[in-house]
This record gives structure tokens, sequence and C-alpha cells, in this order.
């Protein structure tokens, strides 16, 4: 062969020899995960869903009947006797989200034991979330998640490299299954948890979500979990204002982090133990209760009464409402995810973007800046753009809002305005919040 002339490659020669053993082995692992996972997350939703249906109805009752109220308060105490007795063993592995725990473990900054955690998590959340504290079903469910790993890891005796691979299949699975949002759940690993791509880690990780979410679909249909149906398009002349907008939510996103990050400080000045917080949120939810169940929760189900307020009230009326509901989730939020207790930040930070985006949508469609039709596209742009600051995660939240309304008309908006309100939020000192909770629960 002449030394110019370069050799053809066959395809043979460049395409890897079929390896099944190896690549299915992992990913069969990874849908075990996500199916197990799947179903406790399925249960968990189940039971706060109609749990939360039963809230709208016992809390008129007793607005009806007051004497009501003193068994309804002494079940309370025994609540957080309960919690306490959950909490007490495990309590720094219990309380919030989970989250930072298991970036804890994923840096060999943390270990847990997986199987305690998981049925603790479990009925730790819900007696957290099902009186109707604000907090979110999403971070529970992440580390139920990566605990059903750890767990099939080593049932599997997998290597120290696998046993890590299952963990974050768990998480993205936990995740999924939360939101019924698979995609979202791949991508918050790799944003939020590992901060790292490898293919193959993520193909797994896509598996367990998919198996994960298949079964949500068995318990829930195939609807979005957040179903909003957008009817227009936001006008190109808005678009220039979203940089505004972009502005503000991310300052109001920084002051949510500092407020968030200061709980622990401020509760560490209460005068009894940390397993006993709980009264506070658990006895402060029941007057709110009292004036609108609706706004309790997480809750899906105070966005879908945000998006239904109508326009054509007078439009001072509808802020005035709008900004009572703002000030007390905000509040109850801080009050809530602050007590010791297990509980996500995702649903309550969504919420009080929804009610941002309201607020915002009901300026421009005053000022014409938007007609009314774009209520919804407002609200939804807003609660990307609230959550990818807070989160430092704007690939998560455009995702995850994408998946849980159902619509990609208005990725592009939804885009801008969450990459200004990011921009924003990190020129004034914000960070990660889930990497700054670790930092704050496992100082080095």
């Amino acid at each position: 062969m002449s030394t110019n002339q370069v050799a053809v490659k066959r395809a043979s020669d460049i395409l890897r020899r079929p390896n099944f053993t190896a690549f299915t082995g992992i990913i069969f692992k990874g849908i075990i995960t996500g199916l197990v996972t799947g179903l406790i997350v399925s249960v968990f939703r189940w039971i706060i869903d109609h749990t939360m249906q039963g809230l709208y109805i016992i809390y008129p009752l007793m607005a009806g009947h007051p004497l009501l109220l003193i068994p309804y308060i002494l079940l309370t105490l025994l609540i957080v006797w309960l919690l306490s007795r959950i909490l007490k063993p495990a309590l720094t592995d219990l309380v919030g989200s989970g989250v930072p725990q298991i970036e804890a473990i994923l840096l060999n900054e943390h270990q847990m034991n997986a199987r305690d955690i998981l049925w603790r998590k479990f009925i730790g959340g819900l007696l957290a979330i099902c009186p109707g504290l604000f907090l979110g079903r999403e971070g529970p469910c992440i580390q139920m998640g990566a605990c059903v790993g750890q767990i099939c890891s080593e049932q599997f005796n997998s290597s120290q490299r696998e046993k890590r691979l299952l963990l974050e299949c768990g998480v993205a699975a936990g995740l999924a299954a939360a939101f019924s949002a698979p995609l979202a759940g791949v991508i918050f690993l790799v944003e939020e948890i590992t901060f790292d791509f490898h293919p193959k880690a993520c193909v797994t990780a896509l598996a367990a979500a998919i198996s994960a979410d298949f079964v949500t679909i068995l318990f829930f249909g195939t609807n979005p979990c957040l179903y909003l149906p957008l009817q227009a398009n936001l006008p190109r002349a808005s678009y220039g204002w979203l940089l505004v907008l972009g502005i503000i939510i991310g300052v109001l996103s920084f002051g949510y982090q500092y407020v968030l990050l200061n709980l622990k400080w401020w509760f560490s000045k209460l005068k009894f133990p940390h397993i006993y917080h709980s009264v506070i949120p658990l006895l402060l939810v029941i007057p709110i209760g009292l004036w609108n169940p609706r706004i309790l929760g997480g809750s899906h189900n105070f966005v879908t009464t945000v998006t239904t307020l109508t326009t054509n009230q007078p439009w001072l009326k509808l802020l005035g409402i709008l900004l009572i509901f703002l000030i007390i989730r905000f509040v109850f939020s801080m009050v809530s995810y602050g007590a010791s207790v297990p509980g996500g930040i995702f649903m309550p930070i969504l919420v009080i973007g929804s009610l941002l985006g309201a607020i915002a949508a009901t300026v421009m469609i005053h000022y014409h800046i938007i007609p009314a039709s774009c209520y919804l596209n407002v609200i939804v742009i807003t609660m990307a753009a609230y959550f990818g600051a807070i989160e430092e995660a704007p690939f998560t939240a455009i995702t995850l809002l994408t998946e849980m309304v159902g619509s990609v008309d208005q990725v592009l908006p939804m885009a801008i305005l969450t990459f200004v309100a990011y921009v924003t939020s990190s020129l004034l000192g914000g960070a990660p919040i889930y990497e700054s909770l670790r930092k704050e629960s496992f100082p080095k």
C-alpha cells in the first residue's frame, strides 16, 4: 500500500463490540430503583392529596362549630409528640428536604442508615405535611429515592462506584415521581447534586426516572401534575419588560435565600428542644386554615386557585388579595421549614413564584403591556425564574415548569426571565441553596 494512501475503516473497525452484561445490568438495577421509588412516592403523594382534600372539609366544619377545635388541637399536640419520637434518633438526617444530606453523602461528608431513614422520612413527612404546613413533598421524595437506591445497591452487593450511581438514580427517580417530570429529575441530579455529566450515568438515571414516572401514571393518570393550558403567547413588545421583572425577581430570590439561611440561627434561640419545634407551625397553621384552607400545604391546589383569579375585578383589590396571600405564604413557609420538620422547599418556592407572577401580570395587564389572555403566561414564567434564581438551577427550573404545566410554548420568555433573575441574584451574592444548606448543616 502506498504511503500516501489512507486505510479506509469499516463500521466494525469503529463501533464497539456488543457488551450486554455490563451496561444492561446497571440499567436493570436503575429500573428496579425507579420502580420501587415510584411506588413509595406515589403512595406518599396519594395520602397527602387526599388528606388535603379532607382539610378543605374539616376547617369549614370547625369554623362553624368552634368546639370541634378542642379535639383538633389535642390531635395536633399528639402529632407533635409523634414527630419528636420519629425525629429524635436521626434529627440531622430527617429535618428539611433531605437534599443537603444527600449531597453530603456523595461528597463523603456524611453517611446514613437508609432503611431507618426511609420509613422515618415517610411517616415524618406525612405528619408534617398532611396537617397543612407550607412544605413541599419533593424533598422527602428525593431523599426516600436516595434511600431506595442505597438499599438496592446493598441488596445487589454493588461496588462503591455502582452504589453511588444507584443512589443518584434514586434522586432522579424521587423528583421525577414527585412532579411527574422525568427529564427534570435527571437535570436536577446533574445541575444541583453531582455537578458532573457522564452519558452512561445520566442514561441510567433517566431509566430510573422514567420507571418511577411510569408508576405515578398508574396512580394519577397522564395529565401533567400542574396542568395550565396557555391560550396565547406574550407579545413581542412585552419582552423588554421581562428584563425589569427579572431584576425584581432576582432581588427577591436573594432575599428568600438570606431569610432561609438565617432560620436555623433564629430557631436556635428558642428555649426548648429542636424535636418539639414543630409545635409552633402546627398550632399557627390552625387559624390560617380557619381563614382559608385552600392556602394550606405545598400547594398545587393553591397555584390553581391563583391562576383562576379573575382580572375583571378592580385591579387594586386583586393586588391587595395577592399581596396578603404572598405575605402569608412567605412568612409561614419560613416558619414551617425552620421548625425542624421533614419537608421540602420546591413547591413553596413555586407557589410564591406564582403569586409574584400574578401580581406582575395584574400590573402589566392594567397598563396594557400584555393582554388579559397572557395572565397565565406570566405566572408560569415567573415561577420558573423565582425557582431558578433561588436554586441557582436555571436548566432544572425551565425543564421542570415545562413538564409540570404541559406546554413548551413559552420557553423563550421563560429562559430570558430565568436567566436575568439568576444573574441578578448571583451578582448580589446568592449561592446554590442546597449547597448553602449543606454547608450550614455539615460545616467542615
